[in-house]
Order: structure tokens, then C-alpha cells, then sequence
């Protein structure tokens, strides 16, 4: 726990960590989890996602708050690719209890530079309609994407990770634009809720693990983890 804190912001950042999976409290850090809370804070005072992009380096950083729907990564990933942003690293923290928030970082870039402060605004204007339903991200990616052409090289693969006791899902697959939009879309296609999640991109290869709830916040038995996987794969293969 973070030395200097008080004591009363100590016992309600134990009450907060409650509601996520075992493992947020070990390995995510006290800053994390601090700042977490912080956003916590401010989506209850506004009742409203909070949304913000703010430099980090020569990038920059999207931070993310709301309550956890399957929609929700679908809808980000196609806004920030249809503003043709290429994504660095993403950090991913749901909450597996009430209120079932989720905390998202995604560091990107345009053009390998930090975003203008007015690409910045309207691309937090456009994920904020899209969750409104305001604006139609598939309408809007068909005109820079085929959206019916499968990923290449699809792999994935179902298994309950031992050290975080949560289904997980593997995919991997060549990097192509769009990717993290297809992936996510099928993700809510199969009406799944993303807890957690990983990205490693190498050698033209971009490997996800998103650590998953099934249908109405339900944990995921390996049988049907299993059919899971197939279905995800076939769907981003386009078949």
C-alpha cells in the first residue's frame, strides 16, 4: 500500500479493490490502484464515462472509465481506428462485483507522435457518441476497411489461467488495420466481458489475452471455453 496515504483513503481503497478479481490487489500497483479510485470518483460525482487523452512522451494517453458492457471495447478500438491510430499498449482493470466498473489505459499515436489537442478532443468526442449510440462506428470503418475480410493467421486458444483463476482467451494473429476492432467486435458478438487483458505485439504478429466473464457475468467452464474459441476464430477469419 502507498506510504503517506490516511488512513480512512487506506480502508475505502480496500473496499474498492474488493470488488475486482484476487489478483488486482498483488500485482497491480498502489499508484494504479490509487489512480483507479480516483476515476471511480468522478464517474460517480458526473454520472458520465470519463474519457481523456493526455501527452505521455512522444504519445499519448487514453484513460477510460465506466460501467463494464461487451460493447464497450468494440466501440473504442473503432473509433481509434477510424481516426487511424496505431495503439502501443493497453492496460485493462474490471471489476468482477458491483458496480462492475472498468478502467482502461491505451497509449497511441498518429503518425508515431502524441496526438494535436484537437485530434485528441474529437476523438474523445467520437467514443463518447459512440457509446451514446450516436455515432455508427461500423458505418463509419466500411468506408476505410473491408470489415468482411477475415485477419490472417488466426490462433486461439481457451484455457483458465492458474496464477489469476479467470477464463482466458488467446488470440493471435498477423497485424493488420482494423485488428483491434474485429477482435473486440467478435468479443461482444459472443457477448463476453473483458476483466483483464494483455498485449504484446512482435514481429508483425499482435498476441492478446483477455481474461473473460461470460454471458451475464458468469465464470466460463472449460467445454464451453472451448466452442468459445473456435467461434472467435472463425468469426475473425471471416468464415
Amino acid at each position: 500500500m502507498a506510504a503517506g496515504l490516511k488512513s480512512s483513503t487506506i480502508e475505502l481503497l480496500k473496499r474498492f479493490n474488493q470488488a475486482f478479481p484476487k489478483f488486482y490487489e498483488q500485482f497491480v500497483s498502489s499508484e494504479i490502484q490509487l489512480q483507479n479510485l480516483r476515476l471511480a470518483y468522478r464517474l460517480y460525482k458526473t454520472q458520465r464515462a470519463v474519457i481523456e487523452i493526455k501527452p505521455e512522451g512522444s504519445k499519448s494517453a487514453l484513460h477510460f472509465a465506466y460501467r463494464n458492457q461487451s460493447f464497450l471495447l468494440s466501440d473504442i478500438f473503432g473509433v481509434l481506428a477510424a481516426y487511424g491510430l496505431t495503439i502501443h499498449s493497453l492496460s485493462l482493470y474490471g471489476q468482477i462485483k458491483a458496480p462492475m466498473l472498468v478502467f482502461i489505459k491505451l497509449v497511441v499515436s498518429r503518425g508515431n507522435k502524441a496526438l494535436s489537442s484537437k485530434i485528441a478532443d474529437n476523438v474523445c468526442r467520437a467514443v463518447r457518441e459512440a457509446l451514446a449510440g450516436h455515432f455508427e462506428v461500423e458505418e463509419m470503418l466500411a468506408v476505410e476497411f473491408n470489415l468482411d475480410a477475415g485477419l490472417e493467421q488466426v490462433e486461439t486458444e481457451f484455457y483458465v489461467d492458474p496464477v489469476f483463476h479467470l477464463p482466458a482467451l488467446l488470440i493471435e494473429a498477423d497485424n493488420q488495420p482494423g485488428l483491434f476492432y474485429k477482435v473486440m467486435y467478435a468479443i461482444w458478438q459472443e457477448d463476453l466481458l473483458v476483466v483483464n487483458a494483455n498485449l504484446l505485439v512482435w514481429r508483425g504478429r499482435t498476441r492478446l489475452i483477455l481474461y473473460l466473464l461470460g454471458p451475464n457475468e458468469s465464470l466460463i467452464p472449460e467445454y464451453l471455453g472451448q466452442k468459445i474459441a473456435e467461434s472467435v476464430r472463425l468469426r475473425l477469419m471471416g468464415e
